[in-house]
């Protein structure tokens, strides 16, 4: 249970440096032809943090997955899983560049897709205006 408490607590500081660093008045604004996209981001991120804080309060992560990539399958979804994390730290890379991607890949490599999710609602506006133009 210390762990999984650790790693929120790293998830926490993670987000309050994130949203520190990176503040800006439209972050929350969902005005706009897109404004919708924007908040299903927010709300995907609010909602899968809700069900990976429920999950780890059932099982520990650390213990589980040893269990799980003894299973084909299990590293099959492990590699699909990391080969997307890349993915979207290349857009992290394409839209501000090789510091910023360098940056975010740690707390990524670590918390995946809530890391992913906190970057796509943090920059919505600028990854929009870079790749439609």
């Amino acid at each position: 249970m210390a762990v999984n408490a650790l790693s929120w607590g790293a998830y926490a500081g993670f987000v309050a440096l994130a949203l520190y660093f990176n503040w800006h008045p439209r972050m929350f604004s969902f005005d706009g032809p897109l404004g919708a996209c924007k908040l299903l981001v927010w709300a995907g991120l609010a909602a899968f943090l809700a069900y990976s804080i429920y999950c780890s309060s059932r099982e520990n992560i650390f213990r589980s997955v040893p269990k799980i990539v003894a299973y084909h399958w299990g590293r099959q979804i492990g590699a699909d899983l990391y080969l997307g994390v890349l993915l979207a730290l290349f857009v992290v890379y394409l839209n501000e560049g090789a510091l910023a991607a360098a940056l975010w890949a740690l707390p990524t490599l670590a918390f995946a897709n809530l890391s992913i999710l906190l970057y796509f609602g943090i920059h919505f506006d600028s990854i929009v205006a870079k790749f439609l133009g």
